[in-house]
């Protein structure tokens, strides 16, 4: 193309991204997930309210220590899962921008996948609550994924969202551009 350089043409792509992670907040998938996890929490703190409190006073030492340790885990994961969905929400629904977004984000720690270590009591404790360890903790696992995916801390110099492929297909146009063209 005449009077137009290799540059321009890939300038012209510079700072075009696709907001996935807007998307998807605003899909069934995220509403499903969404729903999941607040039930999750709603079920985990009734029966840590409730019958986790007589199943806690039945236990004995060692395992009421375990009990307490791996309740406070979970009340913290669920806390922490809830903060990251509903923070999401918040910027498909236009309550939060995606700057506040990020500076929210910060705030939670969310683990490496995989690094969740029961105690070594875990089977000596109730039933029910090694059931809402187990999904907090597969919960905890698809959040995780989902960020990464959503790629929802990274962030360039300029606050921008940096895009994985922008590199690359800052090269693919840098290398075919005026044939692309």
């Amino acid at each position: 193309m005449a009077g137009k350089s290799k540059n321009d043409s890939t300038d012209a792509y510079e700072g075009v991204t696709v907001s996935f992670g807007a998307k998807f907040a605003r899909s069934d998938q995220f509403k499903t997930v969404f729903r999941e996890g607040m039930a999750l929490v709603e079920a985990a703190a009734a029966y840590l309210d409730g019958d986790g409190r007589k199943e806690a006073r039945k236990l004995k030492p060692p395992h009421s220590l375990a009990y307490a340790t791996e309740s406070m885990r979970l009340t913290t994961r669920l806390m922490q899962l809830a903060s990251w969905l509903l923070i999401r929400r918040a910027v498909s629904e236009g309550e939060l921008t995606p700057e506040q977004a990020v500076e929210e984000q910060r705030k939670i720690k969310l683990p490496v996948a995989g690094a969740e270590q029961p105690t070594r009591d875990f089977e000596a404790l109730p039933e029910r609550l090694r059931d809402l360890i187990e999904q907090s903790i597969k919960l905890q696992e698809r959040v995780v994924r989902l960020d990464q995916m959503l790629d929802f801390n990274e962030q360039t110099a300029e606050g921008e969202t940096h895009h994985p492929l922008s590199s690359q297909l800052s090269a693919l146009h840098a290398a075919f551009g005026s044939e692309a063209e």
